[in-house]
């Protein structure tokens, strides 16, 4: 498996291609999430070449936006099932990917550990401090899609989106948690005020 090749590959590919209007759905964001991944895998005891399955996963999970937001997830994996061949991976390796990536689709629905880290990797930032920073990104593009109206529209969706939303592996649990709760709190005093 040549990950950093393909690495280098894919992250030229959105930097160039990717919409200049996704704002959350990002470079930044392909990369947040690979560290994530690489962090809680890692805590979670995952070493070797199940850690890079699960970058090679981070890397590819929000490609299928080259191609537009609806079912991005379905289009990330076939985009990696056409080009990870092609870097040393085979069959068996590409369906735990793609596994991992449809793990990322809201409402989470994981069914296996590499899985459950992956979801928690992509929304790790709700636990962290710069939830409102990386949040404000998601506002601007949400707002530019239509689907939200209101900073208050917004604040609606992220309250029911945190008080329905759980990580899975008891890393994040342990580490993201009581910060989730925090800024969950404070968009909560945002709506009472």
């Amino acid at each position: 498996m040549e990950y950093e090749k393909i690495k280098k590959d894919i992250l030229q590919k959105l930097k160039e291609h990717l919409p200049e209007h996704l704002s959350y759905h990002s470079v930044v964001h392909v990369k947040d999430v690979i560290n994530a991944v690489e962090k809680i895998a890692i805590a979670e005891g995952i070493s070797g070449e199940e850690l890079m399955l699960l970058k090679t996963a981070a890397l590819f999970h929000d490609t299928g936006f080259l191609y537009g937001a609806k079912d991005h997830e379905e289009k990330s994996c076939d985009i990696a099932a056409e080009h990870l061949p092609k870097y040393g991976y085979k069959d068996e390796q590409i369906q735990k990917i793609k596994g991992m990536i449809m793990a990322t689709k809201i409402p989470q629905s994981p069914t296996n550990h590499l899985e459950e880290i992956m979801a928690d990797a992509d929304l790790d930032y709700l636990g962290r401090d710069d939830f409102f920073t990386i949040g404000n990104k998601l506002f601007e593009e949400l707002t530019m899609f239509g689907i939200v109206n209101s900073e208050r529209d917004w604040n609606l969706l992220q309250e029911k989106f945190l008080e329905s939303h759980h990580f899975f592996t008891q890393t994040s649990i342990q580490k993201r948690n009581q910060k989730k709760n925090e800024n969950l709190e404070i968009i909560k005093s945002k709506l009472n005020s």
